[in-house]
């Protein structure tokens, strides 16, 4: 997430400057052509090419209210994670206790430790999840660029062993190796809480209603996740994200036909044409920036400065659930790095 007031305009030109000598090689050899060798055919009607660029806008129209849907969804599904995790704190500080275990039973082991055990497998979870989401799909951005900035932000590597060293501080030993041998971690820590959970009932430690009332906010997180890994799994539709690439491109290549013909003027001279070359560049430029934006805008979870910031949320929740647990020796808040926050 990137947390300043507006981009600058030099990395956005990083992002897109690629496109500004072809379509100055181009708009310049259809105005010389124009110009010096006298090819009125160049200049077609201004409103062909007003009606292209009609369509156009509302074709992005539609990829950016499905680009900012799919992100604002995102982020509400964090915001869900953020509540039901400190709800989950809560929950188990207040309905996990030795109230209900029967006459001389030793409580064992010690309710602290009970408590401890289900908020870090919890934490757990949030490293296991994020880690699996931020793993690259075919379809989103790979370059080298990308890859720079993921180096840069710490989203580049999410291999099984980065898992294991995040997970490992708050679930260890054999519980640890066995979760290391299964596939998708994140569920199976959500399993575990719910078995946990039943070895509770069983001991006394908490009675149906309390148990009940636990095990639905392991759906909550199960729903949670799931809503995560569609946004994940399944992308804006290829056929959808493909033809607006290439709609963009067709209205930039025609763009400076209409250009040379609205632009020749009686009365103005030829060399008024030539304004073809830079009103080509401005106007190409500003539709594929905006298909850039919304291109970068779809994949929410893909370790790059428009993600929903997970890691910063995640360490907040740690922090809060820690201070629930009495602890006093706590990690500190992510910081935004060069302006973005992960």
């Amino acid at each position: 997430m990137y947390t300043r007031h507006r981009f600058p305009i030099v990395p956005v030109l990083g992002f897109t400057w690629r496109l500004v000598p072809f379509v100055a090689a181009w708009s310049t050899a259809l105005t010389a052509a124009h110009v010096f060798f006298g090819l009125e055919w160049l200049r077609a009607p201004g409103m062909l090419v007003a009606v292209i660029g009609t369509a156009v806008s509302f074709y992005l129209g539609f990829k950016g209210s499905a680009a900012y849907d799919r992100l604002w969804e995102a982020r509400k599904i964090w915001g869900g994670i953020v509540n039901t995790s400190r709800t989950w704190g809560i929950a188990v500080r207040t309905l996990v206790s030795d109230a209900h275990l029967g006459a001389g039973q030793e409580p064992t082991p010690p309710i602290d430790e009970v408590h401890r055990e289900l908020i870090y497998r919890h934490i757990a979870w949030l490293a296991a999840l994020r880690t699996q989401l931020r793993r690259r799909k075919p379809w989103e951005h790979d370059a080298d660029l990308n890859n720079q900035y993921r180096r840069l932000f710490g989203t580049h590597d999410n291999s099984d062993e980065i898992l294991r060293q995040r997970v490992e501080p708050f679930v260890g030993g054999e519980e640890l190796e066995a979760l290391m041998a299964q596939k998708n971690r994140a569920t199976q820590l959500i399993r575990r809480q719910a078995e946990r959970l039943q070895q509770l009932y069983g001991s006394g430690r908490i009675e149906s209603f309390r148990h009940m009332e636990l095990v639905r906010l392991l759906e909550t997180m199960f729903t949670l996740q799931g809503k995560c890994e569609r946004l994940k799994n399944f992308p804006l539709p290829r056929q959808y994200a493909s033809a607006n690439h290439w709609f963009v491109h067709i209205f930039i290549a025609v763009l400076p036909f209409g250009l040379l013909s609205s632009l020749h003027v009686d009365g103005l001279g030829e060399s008024f044409v030539w304004l073809t070359v830079p009103g080509s560049i401005v106007v190409g430029w500003m539709f594929y920036m905006w298909d850039q934006v919304l291109d970068y805008s779809e994949n929410p979870f893909e370790g790059l400065v428009n993600d929903i910031p997970m890691t910063a949320l995640s360490r907040t929740i740690e922090i809060d659930l820690r201070e629930f647990l009495g602890e006093r020796e706590l990690p500190a808040a992510i910081e935004s790095h060069n302006d973005v926050l992960m």
